[in-house]
């Protein structure tokens, strides 16, 4: 049986002191899913490790995929400020051994350390701000919160490019350390939170499950069709594996009596289809933010710290609608025709995106951007606040990390999708080309290989748009619910 201590109520200094620590932890862990854009050219130059580019974001978004179930359901168990604290400390960790790493295959497991405490980071942010606020609240500060996701989401190319061109590649991953202690000092102080009291039943088997069967799905997602055919056995084993652990982690989760995923939840479409729209947003937002900055470097010869610049448009399109469409959810109570109009939006945007070439100027490429950034930033926050609103207090926590475990997904299959969409228009041989090797070019050399980067990664966005209008549909099937002013 579940027991709540609730602590005295925090002092409104305190509570907004509260909320820039989550804000700051959030922005963390957010940027950290982008800020590799524009660094990769440089890293896989130093390190040697183009074969696998894609796993400084997969395997990132793979571990924290992995790790947000089981931070959900322990804090729904046993209270949220003690788990909170220690994603801090391991993304800190995680941090620091990122910098210092020496070679691709370190850095790359270094980053999926870092993953699994920016996947706690992700998931218990958003669970504490909901414990904090009746649901007409959270409108108003999942919308400022989202607003801090797209920022550090678009910045993190920015921030990137900036020190990977007049620093150090490495300090994308020190900066981490002082604002980390900040935050954690700061959580440690001042975090006011209930403390939980439950039976000890923690189901590390379906922990283990949807663990392999996520890595089942990015591993095949990444290879196939590039490093194995599809018909390989490899490949073969790896979709029958997904199968097989899907089927085990279903059955398991009917029976546990503490379940990491309470299938029961998916009974409710409110609940069902944010998740599975979630997927398809996050595929498409980590897409923009990997393949933009690798369009404007590889195929427009801008630079590192330029290319991020180019990306303002992006970031203040879903930081204002992000702000604002929270501001009217807030006021009117409701949230259904705010998430089509804004998957709509975007996905209109993603298909003028890949219509995109060398000859597109700067203006019409920034209008483009800025529209798909305000059809994301309707969308973003707004779903996850359709899950809190109509989850029992109790699971709160699990069906916060069932959105997070969704925009992992997204993250680490979707973009693994999106990568090899990318390779199979591309010939290794001219991926293996860096920014400052295609600017050495002859010229007749530069323009043709330009053109080839240009062609592989506008192919993606032709896959972007339609992901974002399938997810507008199905939020079209969503419940109109209308929030109240009660916890």
């Amino acid at each position: 049986m579940l027991s709540t201590m609730a602590p005295e109520a925090p002092t409104r200094r305190g509570l907004w002191v509260s909320l820039g620590s989550l804000m700051l932890t959030m922005f963390l862990a957010a940027i950290d899913q982008t800020v590799v854009a524009t660094a990769m050219p440089t890293i896989v130059g130093e390190l040697h490790g183009l074969e696998s580019l894609s796993w400084l974001v997969t395997a990132f978004a793979l571990t924290s995929g992995i790790a947000t179930p089981l931070y959900g359901k322990l804090s729904d168990m046993y209270g949220r400020k003690n788990l909170y604290l220690s994603a801090i400390v391991l993304f800190v960790i995680g941090s620091a051994l990122c910098g210092l790493a020496q070679s691709m295959a370190q850095l790359i497991a270094f980053r999926a350390f870092q993953g699994i405490g920016a996947g706690g980071l992700m998931v218990l942010t958003m669970t504490i701000v909901a414990d904090l606020a009746t649901p007409r609240e959270r409108a108003k500060l999942q919308g400022i919160f989202g607003a801090v996701f797209g920022l550090a989401s678009i910045a993190g190319p920015i921030i990137g490019g900036y020190l990977t061109e007049h620093v150090s590649w490495r300090w994308i991953f020190y900066i981490n350390l002082p604002l980390g202690t900040i935050a954690l000092a700061v959580a440690f102080a001042v975090l006011k939170l209930p403390r939980r009291n439950s039976p000890h039943r923690i189901d590390w088997l379906g922990a283990v499950l949807i663990s392999g069967l996520l890595t089942c799905l990015t591993l095949l997602a990444s290879w196939g069709g590039t490093v194995h055919a599809w018909s390989s056995p490899v490949i073969v084993g790896l979709g029958a594996g997904a199968v097989v652990l899907t089927v085990l982690f279903v059955l398991v989760e009917r029976a546990a009596a503490e379940p990491v995923l309470p299938l029961r939840l998916f009974r409710d479409s409110t609940f069902a289809i944010p998740v599975a729209t979630m997927v398809l947003l996050a595929t498409a937002m980590l897409g923009a933010a990997t393949f933009l900055p690798m369009f404007l470097q590889l195929a427009t010869g801008a630079g590192a710290a330029d290319s991020g610049l180019l990306l303002l448009p992006l970031m203040g399109g879903m930081i204002v609608s992000s702000a604002l469409v929270g501001q009217l959810v807030h006021r009117f109570g409701r949230f259904k025709w705010f998430l089509v109009a804004g998957s709509a939006t975007a996905g209109v945007a993603g298909l003028l995106l890949s219509t995109m070439d060398l000859g597109t100027s700067a203006f019409v490429s920034g209008s483009y951007m800025v529209l798909f950034g305000l059809g994301l930033g309707m969308v973003m926050q707004n779903l996850l606040l359709a899950v809190q609103t109509t989850t029992p207090e109790g699971d709160r926590g699990a069906a916060t990390s069932a959105v997070t475990f969704a925009r992992g997904v997204g993250g680490a299959v979707g973009v693994a999708v999106l990568g090899g969409v990318f390779s199979g228009r591309l010939a290794l041989g001219q991926a293996a080309l860096t920014p400052e090797a295609i600017q050495a070019l002859p010229e007749a050399a530069r323009h043709a290989t330009q053109l080839a980067f240009s062609g592989a990664i506008t192919g993606v966005f032709a896959w972007v748009g339609p992901i974002l209008l399938v997810g507008a549909a199905l939020l079209c099937c969503l419940k109109d619910v209308r929030l109240t002013h009660q916890s």
